[in-house]
């Protein structure tokens, strides 16, 4: 079966950490902004915004909230893709319609997922030009202070971080699950202890997960690096409780 090139970029995505030092030019730019106003939306209320970061001095004062990760200061271009309701709540305001409506987290769920399906446009789009991004789960860990730094007005919250330039090389793929591991007909068919090891089993085996076992001997298994050094209980409470209380200063709930 011959893949045409939009299943070609979305089966041969990787994330890529490292940029040459090469610009992304402003019409390259512009097709992957466009693209990322493209997609699906709740209502086509299109509650999300986009800030675009260039700036060297931008970059350095971010890149302590980002744990100064290489990627977001050596990246020729960062997306940051925000949940917004500011914009139609104006809207409301300016029109003289109710603007209460959407002070929950019924509207912060719609906010979220038009920002996801935006960004995942422009990775894409992306993809498709020849550039390689990664995404930076710490624009969630420190919530509060993006929002200080970005100057968000209330009701406006990042959920996804984007570096993105040419790659210095393309990564091998990585190991996936099997498609089966995620599908579920008609309807939720639950994990039991056979199914899991049958979703997990080729790559628990891999040389990707031989070498992470490697680097934590203290684990016996993938479960316990996730559990025990990469996304802890502790941590996840913490940056949890962030989350929540920059919710509430953004206006999604209420008190």
């Amino acid at each position: 079966m011959n893949i045409n090139p939009t299943l070609e970029t979305l089966f041969n995505h990787v994330s890529v950490r490292e940029y040459i030092d090469r610009p992304v030019n402003n019409e390259t730019l512009d097709l992957i902004l466009k693209a990322a106003c493209s997609g699906s939306t709740m209502g086509n209320m299109q509650l999300f915004s986009i800030i675009v970061t260039r700036d060297a001095e931008m970059k350095a004062k971010l890149a302590p909230l980002h744990f100064n990760q290489p990627m977001a200061t050596s990246a020729p271009v960062i997306l940051t893709f925000c949940a917004d309701f500011r914009r139609f709540n104006q809207y409301c305001r300016f029109r003289n319609a109710n603007t209460e409506a959407y002070s929950n987290l019924q509207a912060y769920q719609w906010a979220v997922t038009d920002a996801l399906i935006a960004a995942q446009n422009a990775c894409v789009a992306a993809e498709s030009l020849g550039l390689g991004f990664v995404w930076l789960g710490t624009i969630t860990y420190n919530v509060d202070q993006f929002v200080e730094i970005l100057q968000l007005p209330d009701h406006v919250i990042p959920v996804a971080c984007i570096p993105m330039g040419y790659p210095v090389q393309k990564p091998a793929l990585t190991q996936k699950l099997p498609v089966e591991t995620f599908v579920h007909q008609e309807v939720y068919h639950d994990y039991n202890e056979q199914r899991i090891n049958e979703c997990y089993r080729e790559k628990e085996s891999s040389e990707e997960t031989k070498g992470i076992l490697a680097e934590n001997p203290d684990c016996d298994n993938l479960a316990q690096v996730f559990t025990k050094h990469r996304y802890t209980q502790p941590d996840n409470e913490h940056f949890a409780g962030v989350l929540a209380e920059t919710l509430v200063r953004q206006g999604f709930i209420r008190r």
